[in-house]
């Protein structure tokens, strides 16, 4: 009786030591979280006007290269909104990358002096992996230093959209990272895209303000000729068929080349993915040159989204063991923050239709980070499309 009862001891102060260490894990992941928000995301609050003192004031040239495979429904839709860009002096490639649609018909349907078709034949041989390649002609066929890139399936939220994004391209600002928004639906998938890819914004953004620049959307990024072809010739450029967006920024972004617009009528907007499927495999694709972040990058990220992860997984733990009382109003407390900063910034970037969500986007970006995350970026995606 005696050594059962010391057994029972030991095992409630084994289960009190694991619920003060779950405690503790709890309130060190919830600090991690408000520190990382506060500390970057507060830029926010208060945006850097470093780019207007840096901004173009005469009328400069620029190029607006787009790389197309199978494209022609995309096209025939978004070219003409690109093409009527209110500047004076610009010109549009499309790189019709091997297409067995109707993309070159569509292509040559048009008649605008602009445009500039380069057509890569499927038998090509190619000296770059996948969009890479066709990447590459479009800068090659481009007369103009400054460059503004992005998808066939991006259409401008106006036509001073190409204007506002190559303007602060002036030294030292040699990049310029805008908002590739989605298109709202019907769905839980489309308001859950549309949160994260908001949420990686204004992370990667405020990083940037911060002098730590790590990432960008080719679907809206503006940038040098010059600093395009630096990137190219390093070997990495040629170790995976996309992501030529984030190595740009990783060999040869620094803190004080890289800016961020974010005003509205400078937002590209595409659709978004319809199924889970389509949405898994286009993450596998962005996350594959998460790899190569910097070693600080990823610590810095990986530490957030995990502690984001574990904090909810935590308290639902407590909860579940009957403490959930004891740390509730410090979860209600953190959740108040966050939504609010969250909220700031889906008004700023023009997502008000996010809001009444993001209690429901938390919870699930939790789920994504504890579970999704990992296999993700684990599984390396070996093709452009």
């Amino acid at each position: 009786m005696i050594i059962s009862q010391i057994t029972a001891l030991q095992s409630k102060r084994i289960s009190f030591l694991c619920v003060r260490m779950m405690i503790l894990f709890f309130v060190f992941s919830i600090c991690i979280v408000l520190q990382t928000l506060f500390a970057v995301w507060m830029l926010w609050v208060k945006p850097s006007s470093e780019l207007k003192k840096n901004r173009q004031t005469a009328v400069v040239p620029f190029s607006i290269i787009i790389c197309a495979r199978n494209e022609a429904k995309n096209l025939l839709e978004n070219l003409p909104f690109i093409l009527s860009q209110n500047h004076p002096d610009f010109e549009v490639i499309v790189v019709n990358d091997a297409s067995d649609d109707l993309t070159e018909t569509v292509l040559n349907g048009f008649s605008d002096k602009k445009l500039k078709i380069v057509h890569i034949p499927v038998d090509e041989e190619r000296t770059l992996p996948g969009k890479k390649f066709a990447l590459s002609k479009g800068i090659a066929a481009a007369g103009n230093e400054r460059l503004l890139l992005c998808d066939a399936d991006c259409k401008p939220a106006s036509n001073e959209w190409a204007s506002l994004m190559t303007a602060d391209l002036n030294l030292p600002k040699e990049i310029v990272a805008g908002y590739g928004a989605y298109a709202k639906r019907e769905g839980w998938l489309n308001v859950f895209i549309r949160w994260e890819t908001l949420h990686t914004f204004l992370q990667y953004s405020t990083y940037a303000q911060s002098g730590v620049p790590y990432m960008a959307v080719g679907r809206n990024l503006a940038c040098t000729k010059s600093v395009l072809l630096k990137a190219q010739s390093e070997p990495i450029w040629a170790s995976m068929p996309s992501g030529d967006d984030d190595l740009l920024i990783q060999l040869t972004g620094n803190r004080k080349n890289v800016g961020i617009v974010s005003n509205a009528a400078a937002f590209t907007y595409s659709e978004a993915k319809a199924t889970f499927r389509e949405w898994i495999m286009q993450k596998q694709r962005h996350l594959s040159t998460g790899k190569l972040y910097k070693k600080q990058i990823q610590f810095l990220l990986g530490l957030y989204g995990l502690s984001h992860g574990l904090m909810w997984l935590l308290w639902l733990a407590l909860w579940i063991g009957g403490y959930g009382y004891l740390i509730s109003s410090l979860m209600l407390l953190r959740c108040l923050l966050v939504w609010s900063l969250w909220a700031i910034g889906a008004e700023s970037m023009k997502e008000n239709n996010l809001i009444l969500w993001l209690p429901l986007c938390d919870i699930g970006w939790a789920i994504y980070n504890l579970f999704l995350s990992p296999y993700i970026f684990f599984k390396t995606k070996k093709q452009w499309k």
